[in-house]
C-alpha cells in the first residue's frame, strides 16, 4: 500500500501534492464502498481511535465518527464540556490518560493554535488535526478540493474565490494551501475588517466587492460568519453584512457563466447565503458532506498504514 509522507495530518502546509493525490485516489475507492448496500470494510478492525474535541463541532465529529465506524475501528468519544478539563486538567494529562487506554490514533479539535502539533511531539499515536483555533482544518480543505475536482475534473488553472470571514476561518487557510498545491488560482473576498493582515503574503488576490469576485471565479467557497469567535464587532450588523456580502440566486443567475457554489457548513441562511442560492443547481454543499466521510476514511486508513 502507498503511504503518506507524514505520520500525522496536522495541516495542509506540511503535506505534499503527492499526499493529496493519494488521499483523493483512496477516497474515491471508499466513496464506492459507502454507496453500496454493505457500507463497512474491516480495514481498521484492530485500531482504536479517540475523538478528542475540546471545542464543539457536531458536523466534523459525526463525519469522523462515521468514517471510523465504516472502517470498523473501535471509537472513543471525548468531549471537554463534560470532562476533567473543566476541573483544571492539562491537555497533556488528558491525552496521556486516553493513551493509557492504548489508543492508536487521536482526532483532535482545540481552540488553541498549534495544540495538535504540541501533542504530536509528545505522544506516539497518529494525530489528525480536526481544527486548531483559527489556524488549519486540513480534512475540510481536502474534502473541498476533492469536491471541486469531482465537479470540474481538475483544479489546474481554476479560479476559486473564498468569500466571507477569512480572519477567523481555519478553513480558509487550509483551502488556500491545498488549492495552490493543486494549481488553482485563489482570491479572498470579504469586508476589510475580516481579512487578516498576513493575507497578502500568501500569493492570493484580494477583492472587497463580492460581485467582482463572483464574476472572476469558477468556484465560490462561501464561509460562515463565525460570531462565536468574535470578541469585538467587525461589521455593524448581520443585516448589513448580508446586504454587502450575502449571495443570493439572483446574483448567480445574472452571471454570464456557470459557477460552483460551496459552503463548509453550517450555513447561516439569509446571512452569507440565501436559501435559494444554497439549494440551487450551482450548489455542491451536500456533495461536500458525502465526500467528507470518504476523505476522512482515506486519511484514517493511510495514516494507520503509515505506522505499520
Amino acid at each position: 500500500m502507498s503511504k503518506l509522507s507524514q505520520k500525522h495530518l496536522l495541516g495542509i502546509k506540511n503535506i505534499t501534492k503527492a499526499d493529496i493525490e493519494l488521499i483523493f485516489e483512496t477516497a474515491q475507492n471508499f466513496k464506492d464502498v459507502i454507496n453500496r448496500p454493505i457500507k463497512k470494510v474491516p480495514s481498521l478492525r484492530d485500531i482504536t481511535i479517540a475523538n478528542v474535541f475540546f471545542e464543539n463541532s457536531t458536523r466534523t465529529r459525526l463525519s469522523f465518527e462515521l468514517a471510523e465506524k465504516r472502517l470498523s475501528a473501535d471509537v472513543i468519544n471525548f468531549s471537554s464540556s463534560s470532562s476533567s478539563v473543566k476541573k483544571g486538567e492539562t491537555l497533556l494529562d488528558t491525552v496521556n490518560n486516553i493513551l493509557a487506554m492504548k489508543v492508536d490514533m487521536v482526532v483532535m479539535r482545540h481552540s488553541s493554535v498549534g495544540a495538535p502539533h504540541f501533542l504530536a511531539k509528545h505522544i506516539d499515536a497518529n494525530i489528525i488535526n480536526a481544527g486548531d483555533g483559527t489556524h488549519e482544518h486540513p480534512t475540510q480543505a481536502l474534502l473541498d478540493t476533492y469536491s471541486i475536482k469531482e465537479k470540474l475534473g481538475s483544479l489546474q488553472g481554476k479560479k476559486v474565490a473564498i468569500i466571507g470571514d477569512i480572519l477567523h476561518s481555519r478553513v480558509a487557510l487550509s483551502n488556500i494551501f491545498a488549492l495552490q498545491k493543486l494549481g488553482a488560482k485563489v482570491m479572498v473576498c470579504g469586508p476589510p475588517t475580516l481579512l487578516p493582515k498576513y493575507i497578502s503574503s500568501l500569493d492570493v488576490k484580494v477583492e472587497l466587492d463580492v460581485q467582482k469576485a463572483l464574476h472572476w471565479c469558477d468556484v465560490a467557497n462561501v464561509l460562515r460568519i463565525q460570531l462565536e469567535r468574535q470578541q469585538i464587532k467587525y461589521f455593524p450588523s448581520l443585516r448589513e453584512y448580508s446586504i454587502y456580502y450575502g449571495i443570493n440566486k439572483k446574483m448567480l443567475d445574472q452571471l454570464k457563466k456557470e459557477i460552483v457554489l460551496m459552503h463548509p457548513g453550517p450555513i447561516n441562511r439569509g446571512v452569507e447565503l440565501s436559501s435559494d442560492a444554497a439549494d440551487s443547481h450551482h450548489s455542491i454543499i451536500l456533495d461536500q458532506v458525502e465526500n467528507g466521510v470518504a476523505i476522512r476514511m482515506a486519511v484514517l486508513y493511510l495514516l494507520a498504514g503509515a505506522t505499520g
